[in-house]
């Protein structure tokens, strides 16, 4: 019988500075092309899903993130511009970086792969 892949919860650090918000979250195990950020009117979703599998392991000693998907809405403490957001992908890290505007522009944020498990879509944001 198959193990049914559970749709895990990704922890974050969201912080502000006068000119933007910005959103890291680890994402083990992700490709850039596995990632999508979606900013709605009052949220950031992210998700994204983990490909590998560990092979011929004896005995599994600890098991808190497995193959599956990475899923995450967080709700927007002021307005942001998703179409120059930066997102940034590297070291099993998302990084969402969002200039804060008068009002909320709506994106979907697809990265672009950079390298082995890197990648990024630029807009004109600052980098953090």
């Amino acid at each position: 019988m198959q193990e049914q892949a559970k749709i895990q919860h990704i922890p974050i650090k969201m912080y502000r500075s006068p000119e933007r918000l910005v959103i890291a979250a680890p994402m083990p195990g992700s490709e850039p092309e596995d990632i999508l950020v979606k900013v709605t009117e009052n949220s950031v979703v992210m998700q994204g899903d983990i490909r590998g599998l560990l092979k011929d392991v004896k005995e599994l000693l600890t098991d808190e993130w497995s193959v599956g998907s990475y899923y995450r809405e967080v709700q927007l403490p002021n307005p942001v511009d998703g179409e120059h957001a930066n997102v940034t992908y590297g070291n099993g890290v998302l990084v969402v970086n969002l200039p804060i505007s008068e009002k909320t522009v709506t994106a979907t944020l697809v990265l672009e792969k950079t390298g082995a498990a890197r990648g990024e879509r630029v807009g004109s944001a600052k980098h953090a």
